[in-house]
């Protein structure tokens, strides 16, 4: 009879510690949502190594601005680590902003704005016209710096030059080969990023402060994170790093031909003691 009990106690055991397992793997399952600008792309495949010391199986998703809040804030999606705030995407922060954790500043002094290359003599937006370009080469249409850059064309009654969307890439594509001429051009620009390393470029002053002058990126994670997943919960909450060591990032991938998860990797391989730092107390 003691044998049967034994049986039967088992039998209904095993779907139980079945599923404990199947949740403890689960627990080491994170995703991160991302923004295709290099600089993103150069924070989520470090981020991506540190998590994946801990033991995490991460999955790593590129997706429009506005779904990268949304998904976070629906729990779709683990975290983003891309909050340029407090003025760039502060119309997706606020919009979701009951609905998610702010960890903070994983990178300060962070500048959006106009840029133009160190050669043209404008140095103002104020002095911004058809006369000088009649286009402004931007990035993806739901952008924080976009829509700010079309906020300070009504701002300073700019109407004779348009802004035009393209991505990061073309952007800076055109940059180069406008560089390269020493023909005109303004882009929507943001630092950190590898094209002030390569390029001399100057930002146009901005008298009415409408653009980022002094903003951080900041980690944004699901609510819950924490119960569920503590430890990946903690990396990110200690992930902090400078706008040098993103720059370094970039520059091995736009410069050196890297694939992202090389030049992660041996930025990691370089700076592990910064990465000891964030998976302290894991």
């Amino acid at each position: 009879m003691k044998t049967i009990r034994l049986l039967a106690f088992l039998l209904l055991a095993l779907p139980m510690m079945s599923a404990c397992g199947a949740q403890g793997e689960e627990a080491k399952e994170i995703e991160l949502v991302y923004v295709v600008w290099d600089s993103e792309i150069a924070s989520n495949h470090v981020v991506k190594i540190a998590l994946e010391q801990a033991g995490y199986d991460v999955t790593l998703t590129s997706v429009e601005q506005g779904i990268m809040w949304s998904s976070v804030a629906d729990g779709s999606a683990d975290a983003h680590v891309a909050g340029w705030l407090p003025e760039d995407m502060k119309v997706h922060y606020e919009q979701h902003k009951d609905d998610i954790i702010d960890l903070g500043a994983n990178l300060e002094g962070a500048q959006t704005g106009l840029a133009v290359p160190t050669y043209m003599e404008i140095d103002s937006i104020e002095e911004l016209s058809a006369d000088v370009v009649s286009t402004i080469t931007g990035i993806d249409a739901g952008a924080g710096v976009m829509m700010t850059t079309e906020e300070a064309l009504r701002e300073y009654g700019i109407d004779d030059v348009t802004l035009s969307a393209s991505s990061d890439a073309i952007m800076t594509a055109e940059l180069g080969n406008r560089y390269a001429a020493q023909e005109p051009i303004v882009i929507t620009a943001w630092q950190p990023h590898w094209k002030f390393n390569s390029y001399d470029l100057k930002f146009l002053e901005d008298s009415k402060g409408i653009y980022e002058a002094n903003g951080e990126i900041r980690t944004i994670v699901r609510a819950g994170l924490d119960e569920e997943k503590l430890e990946a919960y903690r990396i990110l909450d200690q992930f902090y790093w400078t706008a040098d060591d993103m720059n370094e990032v970039m520059l091995y991938m736009a410069k050196d031909g890297m694939e992202p998860e090389e030049a992660a990797e041996k930025w990691v391989n370089a700076n592990q003691d910064k990465v000891d730092e964030w998976l302290k107390g894991v």
